[in-house]
């Protein structure tokens, strides 16, 4: 079966293919195109000098949605003018294939808007862009309807129902279709929480959670009804989903009930320096079921939120956001304590890193079997930043004051002594 539209268009462009009216459409076309691309840049190099650095990415989006939109326009206002006089089988298809054009920009746009840049976020700008230049081809072709009517016979039973392979994905892409704008709008709200300086951070990342949260279950209750399907089945899956969690799923629902708990009670915020059983970092990142805690070596820790509420936290930046440290140095027992001590905490103080607010102190810790062992102990504003440089700086500089003022580093001796074991001849 051939859709009569698209054979229509098929029989003006061969008519009119040898006539002046396919010169005129093809010059119309060109000049549409040509115009869109020159208002285009005009406009990208009016506002390029003008804007931030932050925002011009935002105008190269814009310039390449704005294209095929503003192409097409003018190609629709020519193909109804022009209508009047002479067939328009070629602007007709132009107008399409532009607004294909418009269609993937706009969906590679939105998905950049939602996602963060990622490798399978490039896969699936890929996979839409073929999907749909393969529907616009099958449609020109009169392909299409032929391919839906052969989805239509092929039908089947869900429960009680019959329906047919084409329902079903037209309920898929209509699922797909509510969710995906119901994530563009969350991330809408999302940026706009973020952005409230007069909101706690820690109640910022709970509303754009729970934002998220309510959308997308509007948006699965808004596809179920657009298809069809009965909303009170839904209890049943509730409560399946009940015993599922009383079962094998109440780790995962206790780390997500200890995640909006964290965010709540402003116990540990992004920013702060933890120790969480043995590891010590700086939070990075918290999320729903997990925290992402970066260690001052630089490696990420994932820690379940359970553990957060389970084990004891000790929370370094509660009241303030500094950092401890800590640097354990011996010295040989003919050294004087007190210009150790001296040179010491003056390296720690001339140090650009190290907090002025608070004192640089220097203990004797004990008399160990080689030498006397000291502590050297300052706080820093920066405990995200790592402590390991600044403590081989530090080494470094206390390794050239000792060595200039004559004090020794020890190192391990050991005294053996030979007993006289000697056997009296037999």
């Amino acid at each position: 079966m051939t859709n009569p539209e698209i054979e229509l268009i098929w029989q003006e462009i061969m008519a009119d293919f040898s006539s002046p009216a396919a010169l005129w459409q093809l010059l119309i076309i060109v000049l549409a195109v040509g115009t869109a691309f020159a208002i285009n840049g005009a406009l990208r190099a009016y506002f390029m000098d003008r804007l931030h650095d932050h925002t011009k990415p935002v105008l190269g989006v814009v310039n390449r949605i704005l294209f095929p939109i503003s192409a097409l326009i003018m190609v629709g206002l020519a193909r109804y003018i022009c209508a009047e006089w002479m067939h328009v089988g070629m602007l007709r298809i132009a107008s399409r294939l532009l607004l294909a054009m418009a269609v993937i920009r706009v969906l590679v746009y939105a998905l950049r808007y939602i996602f963060s840049p990622s490798g399978w976020l490039k896969t699936l700008e890929h996979v839409i862009a073929w999907g749909i230049w393969l529907l616009v081809a099958l449609h020109l072709s009169g392909i299409l309807p032929e391919i839906a009517l052969a989805l239509e016979d092929v039908k089947f039973n869900i429960g009680k129902n019959p329906v047919n392979l084409l329902v079903v994905l037209q309920g898929m892409l209509t699922v797909v279709a509510t969710i995906f704008v119901a994530l563009w709008l969350s991330r809408l709200i999302e940026n706009k929480l973020m952005r409230a300086d007069q909101i706690n951070i820690n109640m910022r990342v709970v509303l754009s959670k729970l934002v998220r949260i309510v959308f997308i279950f509007l948006a699965v209750l808004i596809a179920l009804s657009a298809v069809g399907l009965d909303i009170t089945l839904l209890s049943v899956f509730g409560g399946a989903l009940g015993v599922g969690l009383g079962f094998g799923l109440q780790k995962i629902a206790s780390n997500y009930v200890s995640g909006f708990i964290i965010l709540v009670d402003h116990s540990v915020q992004i920013g702060d320096l933890i120790t969480v059983a043995t590891h010590y970092g700086v939070v990075k990142e918290l999320r729903s079921r997990y925290m992402t805690l970066r260690k001052l070596d630089g490696t990420e820790v994932i820690i379940p939120n359970e553990m957060m509420i389970t084990e004891v936290v000790i929370n370094h930046t509660s009241a303030e956001h500094k950092g401890r440290i800590q640097m354990p140095i011996q010295v040989a027992y003919d050294a004087e304590l007190d210009q150790v001590i001296k040179l010491m905490r003056s390296v720690a103080e001339q140090h650009s890193r190290t907090l002025k607010t608070s004192n640089v102190d220097v203990h004797v810790k004990g008399f160990g079997e080689s030498g006397i062992d000291m502590m050297l102990s300052f706080w820093v504003a920066d405990p995200e930043e790592g402590s390991s440089a600044l403590q081989s700086e530090l080494y470094q500089n206390i390794w050239k004051l000792f060595k200039a003022n004559g004090i020794g580093i020890p190192y391990p001796q050991r005294e053996i002594r030979l007993l006289n074991t000697s056997v009296s001849p037999e």
